[in-house]
């Protein structure tokens, strides 16, 4: 009977314990507690160590304070010309305020679906197939900037929403990819004039070149022959002249080695005659005597028998 009493101490005494732990909350990163106390609103709990009042504080709700990702499923629209598609979307977004978002909405997941798709169906009504189809930003933009402001009183900020697909009738999508094949072949074809036309360019380019290096090489080939009949020329003439020097230097020679000899004026006169006998040998038709020779008669005598001899 006596341990009784100490059994229904010791296990109060774990009760107690037990209900002081429960009190004891540690709220982790990126998270927020709302508090509810005796059914109302008490506070929002940040990240850190909380000590919540027994049997009359509750944790109403844990919200996730990180960016997180929504994707719906897709939605059928009608564009503007009256064409049926389906589009599914991605969202973006992130509870700022844990009190608004746990009080504001009673499903805050269903309530931002049905507003996508509703302002997806706004935006699109407003546009025309090719537009929608060429519009994904503007479109991302519009829904972006609608869904925050209806999210803002729930405590939920958009911050992207973005177009995953937009599935065209099936009609429509095979006169696209049509279309898609036809412009892939003109451009092809756009392509390969395109390169053969550089092809052609290239070629008349290295034709032309190579013709300016063959006259490029002729002009310097005829300048190289020009230079050479030139100096071949300028050879002749001074070989020749200088063998007229030579032969000159040679009768200078003579002659005044015949005086340094002694020679007397009649042996002068008769080199000297024998010079005109030699020039007589030729084809001249005028010959011009020098005035030194004394005795016209002895001149002519000699002059008639070097003619006779000549003949």
């Amino acid at each position: 009977m006596e341990m009784l009493p100490l059994i229904i101490v010791i296990a109060l005494i774990a009760i107690i314990l037990g209900i002081l732990v429960s009190c004891l909350k540690i709220v982790p990163q990126a998270q927020a507690y709302v508090i509810e106390r005796l059914g109302a609103y008490q506070g929002t709990w940040s990240v850190g160590f909380h000590v919540r009042m027994p049997f009359l504080d509750k944790v109403a709700r844990k919200v996730n304070l990180k960016e997180q990702v929504a994707d719906f499923p897709p939605q059928p629209v009608i564009t503007k010309d009256n064409v049926t598609m389906r589009i599914d979307t991605v969202v973006f977004y992130q509870i700022t305020d844990p009190k608004l978002f746990t009080y504001g909405v009673e499903n805050p997941m269903m309530a931002i679906e049905n507003l996508t798709a509703t302002t997806l169906r706004n935006i699109i009504g407003d546009l025309e197939l090719d537009q929608t189809l060429t519009s994904r930003e503007t479109i991302n933009t519009k829904m972006r900037a609608a869904l925050d402001i209806a999210t803002d009183p729930w405590g939920i900020k958009v911050n992207r929403v973005e177009l995953k697909n937009i599935i065209p009738p099936a009609e429509i999508q095979n006169a696209m990819e049509k279309q898609m094949k036809a412009e892939r072949e003109r451009r092809e074809a756009v392509t390969r004039a395109e390169g053969e036309k550089k092809a052609n360019v290239l070629v008349a380019e290295g034709e032309k070149e190579s013709a300016i290096l063959r006259a490029e090489a002729e002009k310097q080939s005829a300048i190289l022959r020009a230079e050479a009949q030139k100096e071949k020329m300028i050879r002749e003439a001074e070989g020749e002249a200088e063998a007229i020097l030579k032969v000159q230097q040679a009768h200078a020679d003579g002659i005044k080695m015949l005086k340094e000899a002694g020679a007397d004026e009649a042996v002068l006169k008769i080199k000297s005659l024998e010079a005109f006998e030699k020039v007589a040998d030729g084809k001249a038709n005028t010959i011009l005597l020098p005035s030194e020779l004394s005795g016209i008669a002895s001149l002519a005598a000699t002059w008639k028998e070097t003619g006779k001899t000549t003949k």
